[in-house]
This record gives C-alpha cells, structure tokens and sequence, in this order.
C-alpha cells in the first residue's frame, strides 16, 4: 500500500510553501500573491501583494469573466471590455443581412439603443473563495474508481448548495492540481448583459484567421458591455425595467502607454493547461489526439462553408461557429507544429526521469503509487478515443438537443441533489439558454450536411475506438434527410415547451431525433459510466502523484502554480520581444502604419476607408507613443496565458487598464504544455489604439466621457 508520509500535507502547508524562480511562469491563484512580494517587487509592481490577494479590493474587484472570457469593469456604470471576438456571439445574433453588425460595427449612442447579448451571455463576478479540501476528500482513501468519484461529487454538489441558497450566486467546486485541492468558488451571475459597442470587424478581426497567434499582429480586438440588474442592485433576467449594474470597483483606462521592459500584470480566467502531465500524455496527443482533433475541424469547416456557399443567411448565421471552430483548429495546428520544432515529450521525458530517481530516495515510499499512475492513465486515453468517435458520430445540433432534452426528462425524476450535474434544477435555466440561442446559429440544411458527414467521418474511425453497441443504432447515411423531414425540432418553440415534458412523454413520441436519442442513450450512460470509474482512479492516484511532484519542485525552488481550469488567476511579464529563430527578432509593438501596409482591399485585409485616411493625416492626437512617433496598435510580453484569457485586463504597475489580452505568437502555443521562457509571449490590443479608434474612427465619445481615462502629461 501507498504511503503518503511526507506528502499527506499538500492542501495545508506545501503549496504554501515554495521559493518561486525568476520567470514570468505561473498562472497564480490571487492568495498565492503575497508569497510573490520578492517577485513583484523585482519587475516593479507598485501594488502591494496583499491587495492583488484581496477580491473586494481593487484591481482584482473589477476583474470578472463572460463565459469562457476575461474582461473587466471600466465604469461605475457596469461597462466592461473584453475582446471583440469573446462578443462575436452577440454581434453576431443581433445582425441580420439589412443590418450587419459583424461587418459594419455597432455603437449604441444612449443606453436604451444597446442591445441584448443573448441568454447565453453573462457576466461573473468572483468574491468568494475558499478552501474545502478537507470536505471533499475526508475518508475518500479507501474508494477507487467509480465510488470514488460518485461520492466525491455528492459532496462537490453539497457544497455548491449551500452555497447557492442566495439566488444571486453560482457557485463552483473546481480541483486544482489535478485533484489535490479543491476550492469551492462563489460568483454573482449578471443574467442581463447588453452590447453597447463593437467596432467593424475590419477593425475587430482586421487579418482574420490568416493573422490568427501571428506575429506582426495589427487586430483591434476589443469591444464593449453592459451589466444589467433589477432595480434592487440584485441579478435579474432581461427586461426594460433593469438598471445597470452599480460596479463596486472599476479600472482607470491609461492612456500613457508602455515601453519595452516595463512591468505588467494580467488577471483574468485561464481555460486549460496541462503543465504537470506525463511524457505519455504528450505522445498521445501529439501522435493521435491532436491529428485527429485537427481534421475533424477541417472536415466540419469544409461541410460548413460547402453547405452555406451563396446562402448570405446562412453564413452570418454560422458566424461564430466557424470562428470558434476556425481559432480551435489553429491552436491545435500550432501545437503539433510546436511539438514537430521542440521534443517536448524528450524534455518531459528527462525531468520524469529525474523526478523518478528523487522519488525512489524518500523514505517510506513505494513504486506502486507510480505503476497505478500509469495504469490510470493509460485506461484514460483509451477511454477519450472513444468519446471522440461517440462525439464525431452525433455531431447534430438537433441529436444534441434531442439527447439534452431526454436526459433532462430522465434526471427530473430523481431528487435534485441526486441528479447529475449540468441537470439540475440550477442548470434549467442555462439549459433554456442553449436551446434558444440554437435559433441564432443553426439552419436544418447544414446541420444535415454536418450530421451527414460527420456519420461518414466516423466509419472511418478506428473500429477500436468505436462506442461498443453504438454502430448498430446509428442511421445509414443516406437515411439522414428522412431524419430531418420527421423531426420539429428545428423550432425553438418545440425544443423549450419539450423542458417540461416527463420521460414517458419524450419516449413515446414520435420525433424522429427523440427517438434516435432514446435509442442512443444506453451507449452514452455506459460512456458515462466508464469516464465515472477512469475519473476515480485519476482522482486517486493523481493527487498522490502531484503531491510528490510538488515536494520535488520545491526541493528545487521551482514554482509551483496549479493547472489552469478556468478560474480567476494572476499572471505578471514585462514588454518583450522575441528570436523565434537565429538572426531574428520580432516586437515589441506594432503600429497604425502596419495597417495601411498590410491593407491589400480584399479580405481579412480590408481597413475602413476613415482609419486609412487618420493613418495618413497623422491624426494621431493624444495616443502617440513618443518613442514610435505614432499610434501603436498590439504589443507582446512575457505573461503566462492561455484560452479563456482572451480580454483579459492587462494592468500596469499601478493596476491601471493599459491593455487586453487576446492571443498568443504561434511560436508560443505549446506553452499550455511547458513553458519556455526564451519564447512564450502574449499579444496584447494597446488600450491606445483602441481609444484612438474610438475618437478618430467611431466617434464613440458617449463611452470616452463614461471612462476615467488617464492621459499623457504635456
């Protein structure tokens, strides 16, 4: 049997406890930051640790996330920025062909003008956070897989009750560290968020997917929000009578600019980073994972644009999914691309190795901890080979719907606290949320098309990976259209009044999608069942793992930051270039005459007429930088970030808005997976370029004036 020993202490003392190194590495949790004091101090951050530690305090008050972004309060009113593609999905649903939101830009001159964002919009604003290891793990050492992890969540689910019973929160009990720890996380959820302001997308996405994580970038990636509540200053879902939201903090926008060396730090919500997997882990993506994630979203783009070509409708319709596709494939493209130009899995392998042979030496411990890690690991990546050809074999909106609106019905039938998470009573709403935005973002001819081709995608899957059972219950390809001819599904009306049906009710009707998602529902539940039994084993062993991985990067002085999952962290750099190769430089800034350059009148490089015309005027006003002697436009540092960052708050040394986050070089995407000091940069939208636009281009001075901007000396 396992011992932990020494390493039993990780959530109390050992992460407290570390000397971090001199890098720019580290997605920090806020009250780590105080163990950062030297750090911080060394690259010339003026605010005092503490403070950063402190979420009722200023700078990190203002900090909040839209569902799967970063961005911040800008103004007591409840204006926040964030990126100009983490709005697409508003844009893009507020836009019609008379009225093209995406290509002509938006700008809401009085506040009864600004627009809905949608039901799946929201702002989350974090004030709480606490420490609950002790109440989910206590007693759990005896449990292995599946009893494991369903009792784990029993408790997780406890505990987001409790600390629901206040309607105005949503509440979370993410792990970190792979399971180690486990934070349990409170959020006020502004369910009324209105588009105030996005510039055209020849602005806002100025190089498309071409200039996608490349470097010299010239996008400006911004736009704007405003938070709504009802007139008790409480949450409140969409209506007239809602006022803004009274932000507690807001950030100064700085207009005084930056140079190269100068301190930065970011906040924001970080998605995923997998720093602390296994050399095995890596392969497995490199080899298998990522080449077939890759071409499935080139298959599905090719079915898209095949299926919307000379449909106006449609291709504003399916806007932002090709976005979102478009950005995922690229990342994934730069990843093998990244492995192809550095071994990383030979780097991992060479630090696993070390770390083995510092293991071996402790007292008390035993190689058995290490051969069920690896076990565990291994039954994981089979199992997500099979999850990805079940995802490939339903890639339907309507299946999905289908198949959301059956489970709903089955769960409902339990008590809530027994239901599975995601089908609870607190997730109606959001579930509502999804079906209706469908009607912004679907057309039954291409979601034929994608079903279609995505059922003859997966006959060509590896019939290992194939869901045992699944092959016999999925239709024939050329049966697909009668699918489509016999379901009413594609009606908004339809999918919602179905919420309310019970299970004998979905079972017994005669849609042809309900009935295909009845019939598919056993392979899933046992999908299910598999993930529940390979998630309790990690949740087992991994922990163990880390706590030893931990020990040893501290016996080392190395830092130690938990992988990025999507909550609130801080991360600090400074304004740097890059060699990404021999006899190479690239950075740090680039300006508003790379925009004309670049400029050829044929998409993604179309500028609008009136910024080309600034540009050559010089109408460069208060937003010149003295040492370029023009406006700059996006600007690298060394900060460690990742998706979900994306409008992220990029704060000068006194916490003042000076930038947003919003991509990274190519070079650097395989940072999620180990960083490289040397060449992992941040591209970041100069808040100049943006207040420049917003004055000589949009004439946007309702949302100047809102804004305390801090200008430049004379």
């Amino acid at each position: 049997m396992f011992k932990t020993l020494a390493f039993s202490a990780l959530p109390a003392a050992l992460l407290a406890a570390f000397s971090p190194a001199h890098a720019d590495e580290g997605q920090w949790q806020p009250h780590q930051l105080p163990q950062l004091k030297a750090e911080l101090k060394r690259i010339g951050i003026a605010i005092p640790a503490e403070k950063l530690a402190d979420l009722s305090k200023h700078p990190m008050s203002a900090i909040v996330s839209t569902d799967g972004c970063s961005a911040s309060f800008v103004s007591p009113d409840g204006l926040v920025v964030t990126n100009h593609h983490c709005a697409y999905g508003a844009i893009q649903r507020n836009s019609t062909p008379e009225h093209n939101y995406i290509a002509n830009g938006f700008l809401a001159k009085t506040r009864d003008a600004e627009l809905p964002g949608g039901p799946n919009l929201q702002v989350y604003i974090t004030d709480k956070v606490e420490n609950v290891s002790a109440r989910v793990l206590q007693g759990l050492d005896k449990l292995g897989g599946k009893a494991r992890h369903e009792e784990a969540q029993k408790r997780i689910k406890a505990l987001v009750a409790e600390c629901e019973t206040d309607k105005m929160y949503r509440c979370s009990v993410p792990s970190f560290h792979r399971g180690a720890e486990y934070y349990r996380i409170r959020q006020m959820q502004i369910r009324d968020v209105r588009l105030v302001y996005a510039p055209s997308d020849k602005i806002g996405n100025y190089g498309g997917d071409i200039d996608n994580y490349e470097w010299p970038r010239h996008t400006g990636d911004y736009s704007f929000l405003r938070a709504y509540v009802g007139k008790d200053g409480r949450p409140a879902d969409p209506s007239p009578d809602n006022v803004p939201y009274k932000s507690k903090d807001f950030l100064v926008v700085s207009a005084e600019g930056l140079k190269n060396g100068d301190p930065i730090l970011l906040a924001g919500y970080p998605g995923r980073t997998s720093r602390y997997k296994l050399p095995v882990e890596i392969r497995n993506a490199r080899d298998s994972a990522y080449p077939l994630q890759a071409a499935e979203y080139q298959s599905d783009l090719d079915t898209i644009a095949a299926a919307t070509k000379g449909d106006e409708a449609g291709v504003v319709r399916y806007a932002s999914v090709v976005k979102s596709i478009n950005n995922r494939m690229k990342k994934t493209l730069g990843l093998l691309d990244g492995f192809a130009r550095k071994d990383l899995a030979a780097v991992k392998d060479g630090q696993d190795a070390e770390f083995r042979a510092w293991y071996a030496k402790q007292p008390g411990v035993s190689s058995a901890m290490l051969s069920e890690l690896d076990a565990a690991i291994a039954a994981d990546m089979a199992l997500s080979d099979e999850e990805f050809a079940w995802n490939v074999a339903t890639n339907s909106d309507l299946l999905k719907s289908a198949r959301t609106l059956h489970r709903l019905a089955l769960e409902k039938q339990k008590p809530d606290a027994e239901r599975k998470a995601g089908y609870q009573q607190r997730d109606v709403s959001p579930i509502k949320a999804r079906l209706s935005r469908l009607e912004q973002s679907f057309t039954l001819k291409v979601d034929q098309a994608r079903y279609t081709d995505g059922l003859a995608r997966y006959a060509k899957l590896a019939a290992k990976s194939h869901p045992q059972g699944l092959d016999a219950l999925l239709p024939a390809v050329a049966d697909v259209p009668a699918l489509y001819a016999q379901s009413k599904l594609g009606a908004t009306a339809e999918r919602l009044a179905l919420m309310d049906k019970d299970a004998a009710a979905i079972a017994a009707s005669d849609d042809a999608f309900l009935k295909l998602a009845v019939k598919l529902h056993a392979v899933g539940l046992s999908l299910e069942e598999r993930r529940m039994e390979v998630d309790g084993n990690l949740e087992r062993v991994v922990p163990q793992y880390m706590a030893a991985v931990i020990a040893w990067k501290k016996s080392q002085g190395k830092p130690v930051y938990p992988d990025a999952n999507s909550t609130l962290r801080v991360t600090y750099g400074t304004v740097s270039a890059y060699s990404p190769k021999d006899g190479l430089t690239k950075g740090p800034f680039t300006t508003v005459e790379g925009i004309v350059e670049k400029h050829t009148g044929k998409d993604p490089f179309i500028a609008p007429d009136n910024l080309i015309e600034a540009v050559k005027a010089k109408r460069y006003g208060q937003f010149k930088d003295p040492v370029l002697g023009t406006v700059p436009v996006n600007f690298l540092s060394s900060a460690d970030t990742t998706g979900g960052n994306s409008g992220s708050a990029v704060m000068n040394k006194r916490g003042e808005l000076i930038g947003l986050n919003f991509d990274s070089t190519y070079e650097s995407i395989t940072k999620d997976w180990y960083f490289d000091t040397a060449i992992t940069r941040a591209i970041h939208l100069d808040i100049r370029y943006m207040l420049w636009v917003m004055k000589e281009v949009d004439h946007a001075d309702n949302l100047l004036k809102e804004m305390t901007i801090k200008y430049p000396k004379k």
